[in-house]
């Protein structure tokens, strides 16, 4: 998407003995291109795109000309008189010929049958590039191994196998396997990040970490509004939980999401109570407003492909009002932890259960279905998940956001449509399927076209770059530990970090355009600008510098393959560029790194791995890596 924001290839780098002069020129770049479209900006919906049509001109008509014959001249009359001519005998008739006997018809021929239609030919297999765009969008990177698997057998077949893979070790069981359920963290997280880095890193189960990741950035909880006991394996264990249905349904998810201890902590659902007319206390409403808001059906209502439907003023209808929040926070009344303690943590992975002294009586709605006064709180929950899980709304709404967290920042309206009829149908009559929605979004034409215009593609979130570094060169743990730790830092680390957003809005929002750029021109949403500035470009720059070279913490990756390469730079930065840019590397901007780092002196050991570590780096700062086509 490099075209987005008029981005170009550096036409020169500075040549440099030492690493450290290296970050410059990126950050000269960076700072130079993408900080335009960075700052605060509008929420727009979806961006509309419109076609021409051509119209073909009618035939022309032909003329016909006309000709005339001239009269011919008088014959001269003879001087001297003709004798009479002799009459000649009348000769006898000439028999005519004997007419021919008619012939009998031929046999009309018989047709040639229509051969059978011939199945279409199967397309050619994906190409090394081909691949390894796809693995960055299904899973963090593109291992050699994945790179060969899919070109061997295909997109599908490695999603399948994707699928097939059991839930690797959980998040609380390793916690407590390595001695943090014990009562001196009990107002802390210690652990709970080393286990998410593990995870993110090194688990094999690549796509369902991708998903649950995606989910965890739609379905919000935040360590930083976590402030009850066992923090951190309360955190570790909501994040098994958006794992276990990654690829499971959506009414299920939706359900374990409202009764998980975390987000009953998060959103203040564990211990809502009914209403008090004593002391005038009243349902709290946040659980039911973000329930609606953020994890089902949004604020407008929604065509299938997702764009606003409109009333009669040309403004986006709602989807619900202030008396419905009211009415959902009545029937989200009730519910408390599981046997709550203070040396057992236990419960922060059991879902909450209902205490009926405290569920709101009365009749109630949830949306346009009656709940009526006398059903229990549970059947009540479950009546009104069942009805938002239903709402027309989810399909586009939820969908859409999971293109742009895999694929694509600002995915057409077709696009949006296809997955939400997924959503809707997958085939065999089941609706929020997510392992075909999953499935749709990365098969999609649009997912494995390269997009050449210019609102395709997205801005890699700094996580994602940093996990791709990680995976790509087999960064690992020699004790276990996977001390990376809190990068949400933006003068100093990435500016963010898994389960550390601000507030329950995630990151950024989906409908973010970016003001003062071509991107806000066109109405083009870009939620992950909004996690672009100066302090994050040149924070992300200093971090990975240091991260390329040392690692982070005790975790270090290998450059064995890179070092074999180091004396031709040519080479090693096209192999590079294949593997952390999947084809969007441009032969200019390679040739520029190339160049660069082919003046840093190879002749030791340690002069290779600053060329690896210089390409590494450069091609991690080139706006064409940043924007993933």
């Amino acid at each position: 998407m490099p075209d987005l924001l008029d981005l170009a290839p550096p036409t020169a780098l500075a040549p440099a003995q030492d690493l450290s002069l290296f970050p410059l020129a990126p950050l000269a770049l960076l700072a130079g291109t993408l900080l335009t479209a960075c700052g605060g900006g509008s929420d727009g919906g979806t961006g509309a795109s419109s076609g021409t049509s051509g119209s073909a001109g009618a035939p022309g008509a032909g003329t016909a000309g006309s000709g005339s014959n001239a009269d011919a001249p008088p014959t001269p009359a003879p001087l001297t008189p003709a004798p009479a001519p002799t009459p000649a005998p009348t000769p006898a008739p000439t028999p005519g010929p004997t007419p021919a006997p008619t012939p009998a018809p031929s046999p009309a021929p018989t047709p040639a049958p229509t051969p059978a239609p011939q199945p279409a030919a199967p397309p050619p297999p994906p190409t090394d590039a081909e691949a390894a765009r796809f693995l960055a969008q299904a899973g963090f990177a593109a291992p050699a191994t994945d790179i060969d698997a899919v070109k061997a057998n295909g997109y599908a077949a490695w999603l399948d196998a994707q699928f097939a893979l059991p839930v690797s070790t959980g998040h609380y069981d390793w916690m407590v396997e390595r001695g943090y359920a014990v009562t001196a963290n009990i107002y802390s997280f210690a652990g709970v990040e080393s286990t998410l880095w593990r995870k993110l890193i090194s688990a094999p189960d690549v796509l369902r970490q991708r998903v649950a990741l995606a989910l965890s950035e739609i379905f919000v909880i935040s360590m930083n509004g976590l402030e009850v006991n066992w923090r951190g394996l309360l955190t570790a264990a909501y994040m098994d939980v958006l794992e276990q249905h990654a690829f499971g349904n959506y009414r299920a998810l939706l359900e374990a999401v409202t009764l998980s201890p975390a987000m009953g902590a998060y959103l203040n659902l564990r211990g809502n109570q009914k209403e008090d007319a004593r002391t005038g206390r009243l349902p709290d409403e946040n659980y039911a407003r973000e329930c609606m808001q953020l994890f089902s059906i949004g604020l407008v209502q929604l065509n299938a492909d997702g764009s606003a439907k409109l009333g009669s003023d040309g403004r986006p209808l709602e989807t619900y009002a202030q008396a419905q929040i009211s009415d959902l926070a009545r029937v989200f009344t009730g519910w408390e932890y599981d046997g709550a303690s203070s040396t057992d943590p236990a419960y922060v992975r059991r879902p909450m259960v209902h205490i009926a002294s405290r569920f709101s009586p009365g009749a109630k709605r949830a949306l346009a279905v009656d709940i009526p006064a006398g059903m229990d709180g549970a059947t009540a929950m479950r009546t009104a998940l069942d009805t938002l899980a239903s709402h027309p709304n989810v399909g586009p709404f939820i969908g859409r956001q999971l293109i742009q967290r895999l694929v694509a920042s600002n995915p057409s309206a077709a696009y949006v449509g296809r997955v939400a009829a997924v959503w809707n149908n997958n085939g065999a009559g089941v609706r929020g399927d997510l392992r075909a929605v999953v499935k749709a979004i990365l098969l999609d034409r649009e997912a494995r076209s390269a997009p050449a215009g210019p609102a395709g593609g997205k801005l890699r979130e700094p996580l994602l770059r940093f996990l791709q570094w990680a995976r790509s060169f087999s960064a690992m743990s020699p004790t276990g530990l996977w001390n990376v730790g809190d990068t949400s830092s933006p003068s100093s680390r990435l500016g963010q970090s898994p389960l550390r957003s601000g507030s329950v809005f995630s990151f950024y929002r989906p409908g973010y355009v970016p003001p003062n750029s071509r991107l806000g021109s066109q109405g083009v949403t870009a939620p992950e600008f909004q996690l672009c500035n100066e302090s994050t470009v040149a924070g992300y720059l200093n971090f990975m510098q240091a991260v390329i070279s040392n690692g982070v913490g005790e975790v270090k990756a290998s450059y064995a393959a890179e070092l074999a390469m180091a004396g031709n730079p040519a080479t090693l930065v096209a192999s590079l560029a294949l593997r952390l840019g999947g084809g969007g590397i441009s032969a200019a901007t390679e040739a520029t790194i190339s160049n660069a780092i082919a003046t840093i002196n190879a002749s030791t050991d340690s002069g290779k791995l600053n060329r690896v570590y210089a390409a590494v780096l450069l091609l991690m700062a080139a706006p064409e890596y940043l924007i993933q086509k």
